[in-house]
């Protein structure tokens, strides 16, 4: 979604809490593997703008290891699409999630927007205030982050009836260090976060938030109102 300049700061409610992995395992975008049975989904319910005709139950769950973060969306939707290919591309136009965090804790206004539409095609920037400070990772940057998805990767025509599909990612840290400092994810720390769903150019828009943003009309781009993510 296009950023713009926040309004005042204001407190972040929202708090989540994210369990380290006690071994690897692959990428495959399935909700209920052994990986995330232990931990506890949060749910993406606040709506933002005016509500859509339908309200998609879009849940998450987090966890990481020493030297990734690992996120999985699942979505209980209807009015699918899903067009864009290419990296970086207006992903947030079709059915799509969104993990906004802040890995420098000294620094919780300045974030990665991870955005990944239906079909498994991101988009990810790096953005410092001013807002015009706008760092766009290269293709060869993004092909770090595993991705996997339930999902073709082209929906089309639009899938209106009754649909769960899911998004899985890994993010390494070490490609995080190369645009900002990194506050290592152990017991005791924090990260500022918000993760979101959206499908601005779907036959129903829909713009729905896990922490709360106090904004008349759908943005995402207000880290002021960004969660936490505690480390266990």
């Amino acid at each position: 979604m296009q950023a713009q300049l926040p309004v005042d700061p204001a407190p972040a409610t929202s708090l989540h809490l994210v369990r380290r992995l006690r071994r690897p395992t692959p990428i495959d975008a399935q909700w209920d593997k052994p990986m995330w049975a232990a931990a506890e989904p949060l749910r993406i319910r606040h709506q933002m703008g005016s509500p859509s005709a339908f309200t998609p139950t879009v849940e998450a769950k987090l966890a990481y290891d020493k030297a990734n973060v690992y996120v999985i969306f699942r979505v209980q939707d209807r009015f699918v699409r899903s067009l864009v290919q290419e990296y970086n591309g207006n992903v947030s136009g079709d059915s799509c999630v969104e993990f906004f965090f802040a890995p420098d804790a000294a620094r919780p206004l300045c974030y990665f927007n991870l955005e990944v539409n239906a079909g498994g095609t991101p988009l990810i920037f790096y953005i410092q205030k001013p807002m015009s400070d706008v760092q766009r990772l290269t293709g060869e940057e993004i092909a770090q982050i595993e991705i996997a998805h339930s999902m073709p990767r082209i929906v089309y025509p639009e899938v209106e009836g009754p649909v769960t599909w899911t998004i899985e990612c890994r993010i390494p840290l070490s490609l995080l260090e190369k645009y900002t400092p990194v506050t290592r994810p152990a017991r005791g720390k924090s990260w500022k976060a918000n993760l979101y769903k959206t499908g601005s150019r779907t036959s129903n828009p829909n713009y729905l938030t896990w922490s709360p943003v106090e904004f008349p009309r759908p943005n995402f781009h207000l880290p002021q109102y960004f969660g936490t993510l505690s480390f266990r």
